[in-house]
């Protein structure tokens, strides 16, 4: 695994709960960061760290126990879970991807049957569910498998900035699973009161049950 970024945390984390110009220095230095060790990840590695990921997900008991999992499209940075999302379907589980809705802002999972004939391109060019695809209500998700531009130890979620994640979370009754390449692991990320920590980090090496936080069983 790769050494976690430490290289800011003597920083520490800003008191109080609304975040400060400091806490969005460091989300913004993270990120950076980050993006950087990403780009330098050769193709070939990313997908054989996303068949390494796949592998030691299907091997935990809150995967092999999960009836409904939210999925999500992945950009080129970003590990590849969608060969089990198909697996998930063969195995009669109910899966959904997020589709963003513009008349509210937000996100929501909507349920998929069959990947290439019910989804098209989206609000970032990612694969969304189409409208005629039914919302799948999120307290009802055993698993949201969820990406990140990092993670800490902690299930401190560093996302892309606009927040788009922590609200649909929000809402998720079952396991937060983060899912992220080893180089994304990053040490602290700083935490508002709105982020949502995860219950778990999936990485091609390491499978992060964090304390406090453990999976939720269906």
């Amino acid at each position: 695994m790769a050494e976690p970024n430490r290289s800011l945390a003597g920083k520490g984390r800003p008191a109080g709960g609304k975040m400060n110009e400091q806490s969005a220095l460091i989300k913004k230095e993270l990120r950076a960061r980050l993006r950087a060790r990403l780009r330098d990840i050769p193709a070939a590695r990313r997908d054989r760290d996303s068949a390494q990921a796949r592998a030691l997900l299907a091997r935990q008991r809150v995967w092999r126990e999960a009836g409904a999992v939210l999925f999500y499209a992945p950009r080129p940075d970003e590990l590849d879970l969608l060969p089990l999302l198909e697996r998930a379907l063969a195995e009669g589980r109910t899966v959904a991807l997020p589709r963003f809705f513009p008349e509210t802002g937000l996100y929501a999972a909507c349920q998929v049957e069959n990947l290439p004939r019910d989804c098209a391109p989206g609000k970032f060019g990612l694969a969304e569910p189409a409208a005629r695809c039914p919302v799948f209500s999120l307290n009802r998700l055993d698993l949201a498998l969820v990406p990140g531009v990092g993670f800490d130890d902690a299930g401190h979620r560093l996302g892309r900035g606009g927040g788009f994640y922590d609200r649909l979370l929000a809402g998720v009754a079952g396991t937060r699973c983060g899912v992220a390449f080893d180089e994304q692991m990053a040490w602290p990320i700083p935490a508002e009161p709105h982020d949502i920590v995860v219950n778990c980090i999936l990485t091609p090496t390491r499978w992060v049950e964090i304390p406090g936080q453990r999976p939720i069983l269906p």
